[in-house]
């Protein structure tokens, strides 16, 4: 591979084709790199965002549940405060109705007792309901509460055993996203382009692969001889007609893993 002299960068639509081949497999060899270090950390960063997202539902939960007891706290005292009233009624409308002149009177009087007794047996019923909604929501919240306890303590953990994981490949990681950014720079923005579009739509994320066995490195289907040799001319960029993946031989990869 030419080599650009002291101090002097090559603009990349200046390299070789063999250059360019060179600098695509090495950005493949970084970039992979790159994932087995990500891999590493498995769904680790999945489950730590589904915990803290199951702690805000528990949170939100929490505050409507301790909203709902307050309100069926008020309810309950409206209608005790209610029954305490219909008595006093119920007590005037009796004396009331001791010193009455007439039926009519008597009468008038006795269905407004009456309709205060009916007031207090729908609030005495009304209490019943809420003070067991009431007892049910709190049994909720307590349970709630317990879960959420729970669920801070598998955050705390799954948090520390992330940090371990990234503690131990952050640095090496860093120094191999300023290598990829660096090997980015060799290549033009179309091969590029190209490059990272089928290292995303890849299952492996090989945009770049090397020739094995007479076969794609990644799709593994065979390549005729004739292109094989001119894989290996270096003459042309050259795809696997199966894959789209960009086909290397052997000495492009020893070349893009020198000093890596």
């Amino acid at each position: 591979m030419a080599k650009a002299k002291a101090g002097e960068v090559k603009d990349n639509k200046e390299l070789t084709v063999q250059e360019k081949l060179v600098a695509m497999t090495r950005l493949q060899l970084i970039d992979t790199k790159i994932d087995k270090l990500r891999n590493v950390r498995g769904e680790l960063p999945l489950e730590v965002q589904d915990l803290e997202d199951e702690l805000e539902g528990l949170s939100t939960r929490l505050e409507n549940l301790e909203a709902e007891v307050t309100e069926l706290e008020k309810q309950i005292e409206e209608k005790k405060a209610l029954i305490v009233q219909s008595k006093d009624l119920m007590k005037k409308y009796e004396d009331q109705r001791n010193n009455v002149r007439n039926n009519r009177e008597y009468d008038s009087l006795t269905k407004e007792i009456e309709y205060q007794e009916l007031e207090i047996q729908l609030a005495e019923k009304r209490i019943n309901e809420y003070s067991y909604k009431l007892e049910v929501t709190r049994e909720t919240i307590e349970q709630s509460h317990d879960k959420l306890e729970e669920r801070k303590e598998d955050l705390v953990n799954k948090n520390k055993e992330l940090k371990e994981i990234v503690d131990e490949t952050e640095k090496e990681e860093q120094i191999l996203l300023e290598k990829s950014e660096t090997s980015e720079k060799l290549i033009e923005a179309r091969l590029l382009n190209a490059y990272k579009r089928i290292r995303k739509n890849a299952r492996n994320g090989l945009a770049v692969v090397a020739i094995e066995r007479d076969a794609c490195g990644g799709c593994f289907n065979k390549i005729p001889p004739q292109r094989q040799l001119d894989i290996r001319t270096h003459n042309k960029i050259i795809v696997c007609e199966y894959c789209g993946r960009v086909l290397v031989d052997e000495s492009i990869l020893e070349l893009a893993s020198e000093n890596l």
